[in-house]
């Protein structure tokens, strides 16, 4: 009880202290204690890792289902949209990862700028997201491996999947995530290396499409692109259908910041890793697709095998199989770019008190957290063994859509409202307070700060209500033209004041200084907020009842566990102490 009441009594007045509360951004503290990652990732590993994680299986399948039922020959144009989308997220991504270079990705940056409540809604949902995801990649591997053996039916027994007490179960996929598993203790480098390997291989097949089907397809004067209805015929709604469509084909590039920790300079290689990870997929995706549409008209396509079945269409059955090697590694890569992320995650959360210590465990001579990585390996395997998750598959998109929105968020509060307090010992308390030059420096950067974080909450609020009602199809008219407006307009009143007042000058000294900084702000992240909510409302009432189930879970497993052994409960929280103007300018 007594230790209850200290939290009660020193988080912020109570629970909803405990929710807002925020950690320094230095990570000295648990460094001295040993939790250090190895510092031996070089921008090629993160471009492996970024690129190895985005391309899965989704390109092959992807381009028949979305071009047939949506978008027509303009599905290059939906890759071109949502690899924008996806950009705005990225750039908001390096700024932090320049900033915070530690592991947890946007759970991290959300428990230094939101608040503790956040970032464990953030943490909880991205382990959801990569078990989920990791057991759906495992178990279509071996349906991929099918062609080899001349179809479903001829599959050898370790590929094949029996019935065990009702339950189809996969022993490939379980063995393969064990496999995974060990590959991911050995080391960081290992695993980059690995991965890497398996993404050329997969890059190599893609390249193979781009140019046999290219010179086919000059060849046959891409009869794809003949057809009637021209290259638009579902119009400009369709092509943005297919764009949220094809918008989580590109998620993984984040599987690149939650190895900050490990990278040799942060600053310089995470902002590469990313951009360039990401735009190589999108040009992938987009020169795949015109030249898969350019070979065979949409309506003809094979939903299932798009790619492999337009090729087939030419008499080239041999490419099948070089196609299929494509699927397989990129199933294989994804899955790495799945498992890898979230023992750091888990780490990250173990060493805020969150979780218990056991997750936080850095090996000694691998320098990576094998505990964490082994109890994920367990559960994965677990879940593709016993589990058809294909119906779960929609709970994935979750947590990568709220990791999404609370990065953008956290941009803007760095650079409007960063945090104006410290974190202290009672050996260290002492009673300095934060200098201004005068009195009305004080109450005017009082007001600005207020003013700052109103407007990022109306903003919030106004994209909420907007994307709500724009998604509300079953309402009537007026009504949700109305909720519409009003979202709308709280949501640029927001914007306009963003616009016009100040940055706040401490984003400059706010964690690991220099590196890259994320363009046009606030209008970036913004957009990003909007485009990340308005596809979580459309994800459909299903997923979010199962969704809910899990976020229950974690509540309670917060408010009974991870409140009460947070390492900021015995916190004391000062203000930053700011010297004269001559020492400002030397640190900007």
């Amino acid at each position: 009880m007594q230790k209850l009441g200290g939290c009660v009594g020193e988080c912020w007045g109570g629970f909803v202290g405990c929710l807002v509360r925020r950690k320094q951004v230095d990570a000295n503290v648990a460094r001295a204690d040993g939790f250090q990652l190895a510092k031996r990732l070089s921008v090629f590993d993160l471009i492996a890792i970024g690129v190895g994680a985005t391309i899965g299986a989704g390109v092959y399948i992807l381009v028949g289902t979305v071009a047939k039922e949506q978008t027509g020959p303009a599905i290059t144009i939906s890759f071109l949209i949502a690899g924008i989308a996806a950009g705005l997220s990225a750039l908001c991504y390096a700024e932090l990862a320049c900033r915070c270079p530690s592991a947890g990705s946007a759970y991290h940056y959300s428990y230094l700028c939101v608040g503790e409540g956040v970032a464990w809604l953030i943490g909880w949902s991205l382990i959801l997201e990569y078990t989920l995801g990791g057991a759906a990649v495992a178990r279509g591997i071996s349906p991929n491996m099918a062609v080899f053996f001349g179809g479903q039916d001829s599959l050898p027994a370790f590929l094949s999947r029996p019935t065990i007490l009702g339950i189809v179960v996969d022993p490939c996929a379980a063995v393969l995530v064990f496999i995974i598993t060990g590959l991911l203790c050995t080391g960081i480098k290992e695993s980059s290396l690995a991965q890497g390997i398996i993404t050329t291989v997969n890059v190599v097949a893609l390249l193979f499409i781009i140019v046999v089907g290219g010179y086919v397809g000059f060849k046959t004067q891409w009869v794809g692109y003949k057809v009637p209805g021209g290259y638009f015929p579902f119009g400009a709604n369709g092509v943005l259908a297919g764009s949220a469509t094809v918008f989580f084909s590109y998620v993984g590039f984040d599987a690149v910041t939650s190895t900050a920790e490990e990278v040799k300079n942060p600053q310089r290689d995470l902002p590469i890793g990313i951009g360039v990870s990401l735009f190589t997929c999108c040009v992938l995706y987009m020169l795949v697709s015109a030249v898969v549409i350019g070979l065979v008209p949409c309506s003809q396509l094979d939903p299932d095998t798009p790619i492999a079945s337009a090729f087939a269409s030419y008499g080239m059955n041999g490419a099948v199989y070089v196609i299929t090697i494509g699927s397989v590694t990129a199933l294989c890569a994804a899955l790495i770019g799945g498992i890898l992320p979230q023992p750091r995650i888990l780490m990250a959360m173990a060493r805020d008190g969150l979780l218990p210590s056991f997750f936080a465990d850095i090996n000694k001579r691998t320098h990576v957290p094998v505990k964490s990585t082994i109890a994920t390996g367990i559960f994965i395997a677990s879940l593709a063994f016993s589990m058809n998750v294909d119906q779960l598959a929609g709970m994935v998109s979750v947590g990568t859509l709220l990791a999404f929105t609370a990065v953008a968020v956290s941009v803007l509060i760095l650079r409007y409202i960063p945090p104006d307090i410290t974190l202290v010992t009672s050996s260290e308390f002492n009673n300095d307070v934060t200098e201004f030059n005068t009195e009305k420096e004080k109450i005017d950067e009082t007001k600005r700060r207020k003013m700052a974080g109103w407007s990022i909450i109306l903003v919030c609020a106004g994209v909420i209500v907007f994307a709500s009602a724009a998604s509300a199809k079953a309402i009537p008219t007026v009504p949700r033209v109305t909720l519409c407006g009003l979202g709308s307009g709280a949501l640029l009143c927001g914007l306009a004041v963003l616009t016009f007042i100040n940055q706040d000058d401490a984003r400059l000294t706010f964690g690991e200084t220099g590196g890259f900084l994320c363009p046009f702000v606030p209008f970036l992240p913004v957009t990003c907020i909007l485009v990340n909510t308005y596809l979580l409302i459309n994800l459909g009432i299903g997923t979010w009842i199962r969704v809910s189930v899990w976020l229950v879970i974690g509540v309670l497993v917060y408010v009974f566990y991870g409140r009460k052994h947070s390492l900021l409960v015995e916190a004391v929280y000062m203000p930053i102490v700011v010297g004269n103007e001559h020492e400002i300018d030397d640190i900007s």
